[in-house]
């Protein structure tokens, strides 16, 4: 997903409040706390420091793509973690990669753990068409990266990487759903803002299948898109939505396309997975079977 930004980067300013020195510590008050509360006072005192570091664009990515990492491998494991946030960055950097094609600065990648990532653009796309081919750079290097990943799978063997793919086909599966702010809403837009309405209605089915808040949150934005929109004069509709009938035509089929791929690929990667959990399944009877038989005997 992206985010638009109006402003240039020129225009953006950060401003600092000086910081006063701490006052003295009253007597006592340190040795209260022992060695934790020196250490406390000593990482307090240190985060303008990070504040400072914040305000520069890479190390924003870094940072928040470490925050994330950590937050992940708290359910999934590092390995995982890493992984995962490298394919959400694969995928951003889509987005960033069609926008300078089309001499549209962006920014670097913003991470949120358990929301994915975004990126802003330092203007918007000049119609629909534009909009949609910046949305489609995202799933499609995104697929790629999937693709790449059961490639390793394939060579190594390994569960690891079939795990992985999988959950990398269905991150753009997921992002191509038509519905604005998704991909997939910016995609087909192009073809006509009128199908947002199929994909809202489609959300709700999504949400009352798996009460996640986070499809909750794309069924809000969603209808926010929708609504406005429709308050937008026919005059700059009309402007915005200027594609040729070829131009629609060609993203519509390349929108089927990648849908294809990436429902394939998902699907593809439980044959391997399934494979293994067999597998793993036999290894686990194997000495219970053994035991049985010598007991026979």
């Amino acid at each position: 997903m992206s985010d638009p930004q109006s402003e240039s980067k020129d225009d953006v300013q950060f401003t600092f409040e000086p910081v006063s020195p701490p006052p003295p510590p009253k007597k006592g008050l340190l040795s209260k706390f022992g060695p934790i509360g020196l250490l406390l006072f000593f990482v307090f005192g240190k985060l303008k420091y990070l504040a400072v570091i914040l305000q520069f664009g890479k190390f924003k990515t870094f940072i928040t793509m470490l925050i994330s990492v950590w937050a992940y491998a708290m359910f999934w494991g590092w390995p995982f973690a890493v992984g995962f946030v490298a394919l959400l960055f694969i995928h951003e950097m889509g987005h960033v990669v069609a926008l300078r094609m089309m001499g549209i600065k962006a920014t670097a990648p913003m991470f949120i753990p358990f929301m994915g990532a975004f990126i802003g653009m330092k203007q918007m796309p000049k119609d629909a068409y534009a909009e949609a081919l910046m949305a489609y750079g995202g799933p499609l290097l995104g697929t790629l990266g999937a693709i790449g990943c059961a490639g390793v799978g394939m060579v190594t063997d390994n569960p690891f990487w079939y795990a992985l793919a999988t959950t990398g086909f269905l991150l753009n599966l997921f992002n191509l759903l038509p519905i604005s702010p998704l991909d997939g809403g910016r995609i087909i837009g192009v073809i006509s803002p009128k199908l947002w309405i199929l994909g809202l209605i489609g959300a709700v089915g999504l949400f009352y299948l798996t009460w996640s808040p986070i499809i909750a949150l794309i069924i809000i934005m969603g209808s926010l898109q929708i609504y406005n929109s429709s308050k937008r004069s026919a005059v700059e509709k009309a402007r915005y939505y200027a594609v040729t009938p070829g131009k629609r035509i060609g993203m519509g089929l390349a929108f089927l396309g990648l849908l294809a791929v990436t429902s394939f690929g998902m699907l593809a990667m439980q044959i391997p997975l399934d494979e293994f959990q067999q597998q793993g399944a036999s290894i686990q009877q194997m000495p219970k079977d053994y035991k049985s038989q010598v007991e026979v005997r």
